[in-house]
């Protein structure tokens, strides 16, 4: 891996948390992804599962983890498999993991091959009287191709039928949404090389260059910084295609005049960063171009200052919204009568602001959480609301990544330039 080695303390204690919200006498199985094939001999670059992830710190395929707090042998109550390399593998692939580092990424004594884990499984599940398997229950969650973890469940049931079943994904969700300091330090990481890269374009964007040249200057400063690249598919939209929300394309050439919606960020250690910023692509804000902006950042500041302890997901949405409305109003896109026939379930700011405000943040860019949960410190939320001008051809949004404590919140993204006056001086002034 590209990036230095983590504390196992941090997996030590994430499995200690997950111990104790199981039940009595319960076992949870956890199972690294699949490689998912391309074509011909091809597959895509391997990611791990986040929660095998973050119980053990392995980064390899074909890993399996059991958490058993109460079996009777204490060598059994964590046991972690993974791939055994040999000599072909080493030639084609580089070295998997042996035992010994596998104990030292996890801080797990007890280390198998995965190809012994149906002769070790017998020795252990039959103590237990509950199993806790994992399926994917992301709200925003589509899985046309059958996982490794719904194959595993399948085959599960027809080994042990009487076994009687749990799911993990409401303990880990509970969990993974309060970040530990260690976490706090990886996002803070992947934030801190996404500013690299934000800096390095303010001084590569002008008039004529190229959306897809942006991704690569990018990247290449990410990747240079022992990041694996993008926490996700980089959106460079710039004109009109600043109003497409996911616009992916980034195949057109940046004009003068027009401003440049920038959505990436780079991930560390499978945390990833989010940030947005729009920037004028010669370097200075029209008039219309600033009021906008200024509209938008007012929202985002206020939003951010409502992410605190002891809020909740729909009255801060309920909250920024009426901000916005008044943005939209002051800029003329909406009026008071709009307001007043409004649709209560598509507010009429829905109009230029489509999209929710925060998401929780961690291992995954849309990391998990429960949206009914109040607040509290040590989650992470981006911050990104955004004005959409179909009609002209202009779309602002800015983002950033807010660590909620118990004295308000700290702005991982703080020292990433936001205001537009810095933003034009450092277009300008840049060496």
């Amino acid at each position: 891996m590209r990036y230095e080695p983590i504390d196992p303390q941090l997996f030590i204690e994430n499995r200690r948390r997950l111990a104790e919200l199981m039940k009595p006498k319960s076992i949870a199985i956890l199972q690294a992804n699949d490689i998912m094939p391309t074509n011909a001999d091809g597959t895509m670059g391997f990611r791990q599962s986040s929660d095998l992830f973050y119980l053990s710190g392995v980064d390899q395929e074909e890993t399996v983890l059991l958490i058993f707090p109460e079996h009777p042998d204490p060598k059994f109550r964590e046991v972690l498999f993974v791939r055994e390399t040999n000599e072909h593998i080493a030639v084609w692939e580089g070295e998997k993991l042996t035992k010994e580092q596998a104990r030292n990424v996890s801080g797990i004594q007890t280390v198998h091959w995965t190809h012994h884990y149906e002769a070790m499984m017998r020795l252990i599940v039959f103590e237990a009287e509950r199993v806790y398997l994992n399926t994917n229950e992301h709200t925003r969650n589509e899985s046309p191709v059958q996982t490794r973890d719904a194959r595993f469940i399948q085959e599960f049931r027809t080994r042990y039928p009487l076994h009687a079943l749990e799911r993990l994904a409401p303990l880990m969700h509970h969990l993974r949404a309060i970040k530990q300091p260690q976490e706090i330090e990886l996002l803070q990481t992947a934030c801190d090389i996404t500013k690299l890269g934000f800096e390095r374009l303010l001084n590569f964007v002008k008039p004529g260059v190229m959306e897809y040249e942006i991704e690569a200057e990018l990247l290449h400063e990410f990747i240079r910084n022992r990041s694996r690249g993008f926490a996700y598919t980089p959106i460079v939209g710039s004109g009109a295609n600043a109003c497409v929300l996911h616009y992916i394309q980034n195949n057109q050439a940046c004009k003068d005049g027009e401003v440049i919606l920038l959505d990436a960020a780079a991930e560390y250690a499978n945390y990833g960063a989010d940030l947005t910023r729009s920037i004028p692509v010669n370097g200075r804000f029209t008039k219309r171009q600033r009021e906008v902006y200024d509209a938008v950042l007012r929202v985002f500041k206020f939003a951010k200052s409502r992410l605190i302890p002891g809020n909740v997901w729909d009255e801060y949405h309920v909250e920024v919204g009426a901000v916005m409305e008044k943005e939209l109003i002051d800029l003329r896109l909406i009026s008071k009568k709009d307001i007043e026939s409004q649709n209560p379930d598509w507010p009429a700011y829905k109009k230029y602001f489509p999209h929710g405000t925060s998401h929780f943040l961690g291992l995954d860019v849309h990391d998990v959480g429960n949206k009914y949960r109040r607040f509290e410190p040590g989650m992470v939320f981006t911050c990104e609301p955004g004005i959409y001008i179909r009609e002209e051809g202009l779309g602002i949004r800015l983002e950033n990544n807010i660590l909620i404590t118990a004295e308000g919140n700290r702005d991982l993204m703080a020292s990433i330039p936001i205001e537009a006056e810095e933003i034009e001086q450092l277009m300008n002034t840049m060496a």
